[in-house]
């Protein structure tokens, strides 16, 4: 690796190390109730008076989606579909909170989170990840970005779709 190849590995995995345990601890918090979440039980209520169909697979798939996408950062694993994972997420977030853009009660904290999952599917995690062990993803095309972004947005609005 060159001064600057490992300048910017290093720099895209502080930020998949930051993006990734950020949304890994919302996801067990859906999932199990971790660092005072409400579990899915919880979750599926907050998810209801959000407009969501009652049941567990939207809970389960935002607490999944949250959880899986950010130990994909944290390892740099599989990060096109890992930072889908998390923007897809966001999306939702984003489009259940809207109204405000700073204070309490505003998106921007999901807005950040969305720019830098879009960011990390465009870039790729860096030479410090377990992707460079995968020969597909070792050579990382923009192509691969692009498409993760397009797939994020697609599954946000599908389920955006279905809630009332």
């Amino acid at each position: 690796m060159t001064t600057s190849t490992t300048a910017t590995s290093s720099g895209l995995l502080v930020l998949r190390l930051g993006v990734g345990t950020i949304m890994a601890a919302h996801g067990t918090q859906k999932l199990f109730g971790w660092f005072d979440g409400g579990g899915l039980d919880g979750t599926d209520r907050f998810f209801t008076a959000s407009g969501y169909p009652s049941g567990r697979a939207f809970p389960l798939l935002a607490a999944l989606s949250e959880t899986l996408g950010g130990i994909g950062l944290i390892l740099g694993l599989i990060t096109p579909l890992a930072a889908a994972a998390v923007l897809g997420t966001m999306i939702n977030a984003i489009a259940v909170k809207w109204g405000a853009f700073l204070g309490s009660d505003g998106v921007e904290y999901e807005v950040l989170l969305a720019i830098a999952a879009a960011s990390l599917a465009l870039t790729g995690a860096g030479g410090f990840a377990l992707d460079r062990f995968i020969p597909s993803l070792r050579n990382y095309k923009l192509s691969y970005g692009v498409g993760a972004i397009v797939l994020a947005f697609v599954a946000a609005g599908i389920t955006l779709l279905i809630r009332n």
